[in-house]
């Protein structure tokens, strides 16, 4: 690979497991900001101390962060083009017209979809849904679907999570009488689709007072929208909140405004009174009370599936089905995908990290991988593991009709998405995030688009980014941490992004002597610390089973940490989940 143009300023990248991970303490609040805040609140130095780093500085910002409101979310129809949107769908309604709700195959399309046709189906009949095929089609709008449409007398679609860069797919349905109502949330191209209304807030003409929202969070202020026309409240739409939280949870957004509001309500569905598609899944866990992380890396993975080994409209089904039976029947199916999900994603994983040695690109500033067997479900997922290893760019490329498709994943701070946009030259569509993003390219153009990939990440990233980083919101003492410290960083839930669970940090830390490497391949960490205090802490560190040495003989040593609670046989005690430790 042609390296000429790699700065100079950065030496060559290394396999993450011989980095050292960069813990960085963020900047400290304004100590007399801090204790104003705790005379108001009534909390200590370091409740108030956390809420300041989150901008949280005066009572009221504080009571709206603690108990979120529905009646903070702003009105839908600030959005640009929702006026339109409403005017056409109740037009649709009116002349009895056939509506084609379409959407993504991955969560946040499936359950865009499930949220829109399930509320659209109780003011009108006419009502279908459409996820197009993975391998058939791929992502976004399809002429396969607009014949669809076409053959079945659909004369409207309303895209959820796809659709802002489909120009001449919205043209082609126009010829056929066929109009467009899009709901997006990607960042628009140059130029945007002739359709009816575009719902997307991160147009650069929409004056939308959020613009974070994920696909679902379009859908859900369309539906908002209608439900005010009708004489419906927010209070109405409260059962359709599970959908938008599990989108929120799984599409990386920030859990800020808008998004932390409905999340939150979203929880409180899940938990007390999910729909019949969820219950199914959680009955099959066996889980209580699930959180955002349980909603991304447990519910998530299931709904995902559908789209990753079958096709994305089962995981439709199964959050539309109202029949616990019926949907327990679902999810079981749903199930069996997953368990091979795994199973798939664990082997490319290996022959992708065979391919880089094997080519001897382990000291690349990117990752791109390519075979023609890989399966394009889950090279997204492929992704991500290897940035496990190399910490750099990465795209994991497969076989897509006659063309190559990939999905890309990037590191802390680096936007991907402009990087492959530099190298549009030789891609036939893209379309995504900073931090994730898809395309596709010919094959003879795969090699030019990887050396053209290689050589602007190397002029465009910095030295920092190349190295995983741990946030760090405090430097603490042991003595701290209580159940009333706790409790109250239970109240910062839900967790995401821009909202992270506090991270701290604590030196002069000694394992009590019984320190030791847990689970079936001993790859994680359980110790019991203590700081100069009679007070001991069970530790959790998942992974981190080969720095047991740096623990032993009660060798002093520090940790990064996030403070969790663990359940056993009924009893709930207060527990470390580290991050990362290492020797003073």
């Amino acid at each position: 690979m042609n390296l000429e143009h790699t700065k100079q300023a950065i030496s060559t990248p290394l396999k993450n497991k011989n980095k050292q991970t960069r813990w960085l303490i963020k900047p400290q609040p304004e100590r007399s900001k801090v204790e104003a805040l705790s005379k108001v609140l009534n909390t200590d130095f370091t409740v108030s101390s956390l809420l300041v780093q989150r901008g949280i500085e005066t009572y009221d910002v504080a009571k709206t962060f603690f108990r979120p409101q529905l009646s903070d979310l702003h009105d839908p129809f600030l959005m640009k083009d929702m006026e339109k949107a409403v005017v056409r769908i109740e037009q649709a309604i009116t002349n009895n017209e056939n509506i084609l709700v379409y959407g993504d195959y991955d969560v946040d399309g499936t359950t865009s979809v499930a949220l829109m046709s399930s509320y659209l189906k109780t003011i009108h009949p006419n009502i279908a849904t459409y996820i197009p095929d993975r391998y058939d089609e791929g992502y976004g709008v399809s002429y396969k679907g607009i014949d669809f449409a076409s053959d079945n007398d659909f004369s409207l679609i309303i895209t959820l999570d796809c659709g802002i860069k489909a120009i001449d797919k919205v043209a082609y349905a126009k010829e056929k009488g066929i109009d467009f109502i899009i709901c997006d949330h990607h960042r628009p191209g140059s130029k945007i689709p002739e359709a009816i209304a575009i719902l997307d807030p991160k147009q650069n003409d929409c004056y939308y007072p959020y613009n974070e929202l994920c696909g679902c969070g379009v859908g859900f202020k369309l539906i908002q929208a209608l439900a005010s026309r009708k004489g419906q409240t927010i209070n109405d739409l409260i059962p359709y909140l599970d959908l938008v939280a599990t989108a929120i949870g799984a599409d990386i957004v920030p859990v800020t405004g808008e998004n932390r509001i409905l999340a939150y309500y979203g929880l409180q569905v899940i938990n007390k009174n999910p729909r019949a598609g969820f219950k199914a899944i959680i009955n099959q866990i066996k889980k209580e009370t699930l959180t955002i992380t349980d909603v991304v890396f447990i519910i998530a993975p299931r709904i995902n599936a559908a789209g990753r080994m079958k096709h994305g409209q089962y995981a439709v089904d199964l959050l539309t089905e109202t029949n616990i039976a019926h949907s327990e029947s679902i999810a079981k199916e749903i199930e069996t995908f997953n368990t091979s999900r795994r199973d798939t994603d664990k082997q490319i994983t290996q022959e992708a990290l065979q391919q880089i040695k094997d080519k001897n690109e382990e000291h690349c500033f990117t990752t791109v991988v390519y075979n023609q067997n890989w399966h394009k479900g889950v090279i997204g997922i492929v992704a991500s593991r290897l940035i496990e290893t190399y910490y750099r760019p990465t795209l994991v490329f497969t076989k897509s009709g006659d063309k190559l498709a990939a999905s890309a994943r990037s590191v802390t701070g680096f936007d991907v998405y402009n990087a492959i946009e530099a190298c549009s030259e030789y891609i036939e569509q893209f379309g995504g995030h900073k931090y994730a993003a898809g395309l596709t390219l010919k094959e003879e153009n795969y090699n030019a688009f990887k050396a053209k990939f290689e050589e602007v990440v190397s002029n465009t990233i910095k030295e920092h980014q190349l190295t995983p980083e741990i946030n760090i919101d405090q430097q603490i003492e042991l003595n701290v941490i209580d159940n009333k410290l706790m409790r109250v960083i239970k109240q910062f839930a839900p967790f995401g992004p821009e909202n992270r669970a506090p991270v701290f940090m604590t030196e002069g830390l000694k394992d009590t002597g019984y320190g030791k490497c847990v689970g079936e391949d001993k790859s994680h960490l359980r110790i019991t610390v203590t700081q100069n205090e009679p007070q001991k802490l069970v530790c959790i560190g998942f992974g981190l089973g080969k720095k047991l040495d740096l623990i032993t003989n009660k060798k002093p040593f520090k940790a990064v940490y996030a403070i969790d609670e663990n359940e056993w046989q009924g009893k709930v005690s207060l527990q470390l989940k580290l991050k990362d430790i290492k020797e003073l």
